[in-house]
């Protein structure tokens, strides 16, 4: 195999990229995602802090070929750093990016990033060990209107992610008493020159789909309307409401269509499980 450093921020952290194959099966190596192509996790590294490393496996020959073409997930996941840098969007900081190489087609990619330490996940930092912290109406709503915004500063950028799920959004308290929020998941960004509004509800309904398994029907509809920025008269709001059920019901469909047979059940009642 031959390797290609896409970057690196520093001598130390070509070396860390370098070696990530190492770092990733020692026991020090905290795992968060293990399937069959990607493998992500957290790693004190000496001297340098706690990193994030993910490695994404090409399955084919050919797959590498179309990697190399399109960029891979190293590739991908730079420009998106990138393309958030850009206006100001937080993001968790690119420290060293490499890709693996066979018979001319990429089979392997890295990427090492600064670890958010003090960030979780959406649903866990709202509700908290045991839901604890969800009981909080007030502080919910909070967190949910500062996401509300920053997606909206996404959409208002030329931005936009292919996968704007609530895993792949991390939140944090700040010193000023209310929240950071990060965007992660690099590679999925994409840029245009004005992110049109059938783009704009694909995301919400993406991100709905996860949303709604702790959130209940009037939070989710506070999160759109928070989204836009203003409460909208009845009929726009109705007319906004339908546009998203129908995306939401033509995301379904899709899902049921691509789910093997075995994994088919039953979609939940519109609304929310709580």
């Amino acid at each position: 195999m031959r390797t290609v450093v896409l970057y690196a921020r520093s001598p130390d952290w070509r070396e860390v990229v370098e070696r990530a194959d190492e770092l990733m099966a020692s026991p020090d190596f905290h795992v968060v995602k293990s399937e069959a192509r990607t493998r992500a996790g957290f790693i004190d590294v000496p001297g340098a802090g706690p990193a994030f490393i993910k490695r994404v496996m090409v399955s084919s020959w050919s797959r590498g070929v179309f990697a190399r073409l399109r960029g891979s997930s190293a590739d991908r996941s730079l420009a998106g750093a990138a393309m958030l840098k850009a206006h100001s969007l937080a993001h968790p900081e690119p420290l060293a990016a490499m890709n693996s190489y066979k018979a001319g087609a990429i089979r392997a990619s890295y990427l090492v990033s600064r670890a958010l330490i003090n960030a979780d996940s959406l649903s866990r930092f709202m509700l908290g060990p045991g839901e604890i912290k969800g009981r909080n109406v007030h502080r919910r709503k909070q967190i949910s209107d500062t996401v509300a915004a920053q997606i909206r500063r996404l959409h208002e950028s030329g931005l936009y992610t292919r996968d704007l799920q609530e895993t792949n959004i991390m939140v944090e308290d700040n010193a000023r008493g209310g929240f950071n929020v990060y965007f992660i998941d690099l590679e999925d960004f994409r840029r245009a020159a004005n992110v049109p509004w059938k783009r704009r509800i694909t995301n919400l309904v993406h991100l709905d789909r996860s949303i709604g398994r702790f959130l209940c029907r009037a939070a989710r509809l506070d999160f759109l309307y928070s989204y836009l920025g203003h409460r909208p008269d009845r009929a726009a709001a109705r007319k906004i409401v339908a546009e998203v059920k129908a995306a939401r019901e033509a995301i379904d469909r899709r899902k049921r269509r691509e789910a093997p047979a075995a994994d088919r059940v039953v979609a939940p009642l519109v609304g929310g499980t709580r």
